[in-house]
């Protein structure tokens, strides 16, 4: 609640500072704001995927995709494991923080696995749905896994929720 509602906090006075400086004309200022509204508004955009992308394995967490979707990742993959291998694999080599993504592209009729940096949304890669979003950054595992990111990786599949991403992929793709 504290780390996501910082986001949210900080995403509002930055859009509030730009109305001001619209209201002025002031183009400097216009400009400067661009960086935090894009940290801040898509810290909050990730996050507010990421928390769907997650439950507990009593709720499903972990069950592989069905239907539409777990055709599409055979199809695009080969497989399911081939598919986390390939995010583990660009998820623990994006340097510093940031995001390994699942998304469809709309437009191609395809899926991708695409990284991000910092707290770049996906949609700053193209006309993209995310559908899974892992967060890379060390808050996001240090406590449980200190600095070895790959075993983050390896083991936040166990509480992936597939259904969320299929019913995104459901309406936003089929």
């Amino acid at each position: 609640q504290k780390h996501h509602q910082t986001y949210i906090t900080n995403f509002n006075k930055a859009l509030e500072q730009l109305d001001a400086a619209l209201a002025k004309g002031d183009s400097a200022t216009i400009v400067k704001l661009q960086s935090a509204i894009k940290f801040n508004g898509g810290g909050h955009v990730n996050h507010s995927t990421f928390w769907k992308n997650l439950a507990p394995v009593r709720e499903g967490g972990g069950e592989p995709p069905k239907g539409s979707l777990g055709w599409a990742i055979d199809t695009h993959f080969g497989s399911l494991e081939v598919l986390m291998q390939k995010m583990n694999a660009e998820g623990a080599a994006v340097q510093g923080s940031g995001w390994v993504w699942l998304g469809a592209d709309k437009e191609l009729k395809k899926l991708v696995v695409e990284t991000t940096a910092n707290q770049d949304p996906l949609v700053t890669k193209g006309p993209l749905v995310p559908l899974i979003g892992i967060d890379v950054w060390e808050h996001a595992y240090y406590l449980q896994y200190k600095n070895v990111r790959p075993d983050y990786l390896t083991n936040i599949w166990k509480v992936i929720n597939w259904k969320y991403a299929s019913e995104v992929y459901e309406k936003e793709c089929v």
